[in-house]
């Protein structure tokens, strides 16, 4: 089958290999549509924590299974939790999942999605339940959104800014909203912040100087920008983290202790989020689909992603 591996950092080459052989407890999956993360982009540009070369990327899918499994038949629509868990480790133990000491992620620490067939545990399958591929493999990202809410516990008439208005921070204002927050998005990228205010209904500013809010929940993983989040911060509130960083954090501990601020981090999503998410999907409550700015065929997805477009919310790769 064919892949596109990721060899070292800025250096992406198809190759044929061995499709997946069937295992206990796993399901072959035929990949039919993979969203492009900035897990993605951060690997293939080297600065991806948690990573190790050479490695095939792609954690936001959907496809199509290849035989019956329980609860699911052949040739049924699904994407999956991305995120292996061991079962057994005190955070699996607690329902805390998503950040298992023995994670595996699809995609960055096991080899992902930019394949044409893919093996999965069946325990992580999500059903469609009438969901389109495009639906199905934009679940993952806004899972994480989901996530990063209900760890910041959102209330009804609370303030919130979101920085990053890229795939997850949309995801972050679209669950900040259903919670009842009055949202304001932060980004440099103006083309970004018209899509908000157009498609989203929230504030935006490209200078968010002057803002206090209740959560502040970063979305950019950008150094300067994580830094910086602290100053925005009302007193009681709480820093939520969902963009990664490899560098070293500093924070001013006196603005911190003023404040009784809360800093935390937000780390992938369990099941909750995913069910949430995709009942939300069927509510129309949340159209994902209008995120998808750009198409591209697997076979010219090397091209791309060496060229990414700038002006690009997310991108979404068909077979």
């Amino acid at each position: 089958m064919r892949a596109l591996i990721c060899s070292a950092p800025g250096l992406l080459e198809y190759q044929d290999i061995e499709g997946p052989e069937m295992k206990k407890d796993h399901v072959i999956i035929r990949i039919r549509r993979t969203g492009i993360c900035g897990t993605d982009f951060h690997a293939f540009k080297g600065n991806q924590p948690y990573f190790s070369y050479p490695r095939i990327l792609g954690h936001e899918l959907a496809g199509e299974l290849t035989e019956d499994v329980e609860g699911f038949v052949k040739g049924e629509m699904v994407t999956f939790i991305p995120y292996f868990h061991c079962g057994q480790c005190n955070a699996c133990l607690r329902g805390k999942t998503n950040c298992c000491v023995q994670m595996k992620v699809c995609g960055v620490h096991v080899d992902g999605g930019m394949v044409d067939y893919l093996s999965v545990p069946t325990a992580s399958l999500i059903k469609s339940n009438g969901l389109s591929a495009d639906e199905l493999a934009l679940a993952e990202p806004l899972a994480i959104g989901a996530h990063g809410i209900r760890r910041a516990a959102i209330e009804p008439g609370e303030s919130v800014l979101v920085m990053g208005a890229g795939p997850i921070g949309l995801g972050l204002v679209a669950f900040a909203k259903m919670a009842g927050a009055a949202v304001t998005v932060f980004d440099l990228n103006k083309e970004r912040l018209a899509f908000c205010a157009e498609h989203l209904g929230v504030n935006v500013t490209s200078d968010p100087q002057g803002i206090v809010a209740d959560a502040v929940i970063d979305a950019t993983g950008n150094l300067a920008a994580i830094n910086s989040g602290l100053q925005y911060l009302a007193h009681g509130g709480r820093y939520v983290l969902v963009g990664l960083q490899k560098e070293v954090l500093s924070f001013s501990h006196p603005e911190l202790h003023k404040r009784e601020g809360t800093i935390m981090s937000s780390r992938n999503a369990t099941r909750e989020d995913f069910e949430q998410v995709t009942q939300a999907i069927r509510n129309k409550t949340i159209n994902p689909v209008r995120f998808i700015t750009h198409r591209v065929h697997f076979s010219e997805l090397k091209t791309l992603m060496e060229n990414f477009p700038s002006d690009s919310i997310k991108v979404m790769v068909d077979y």
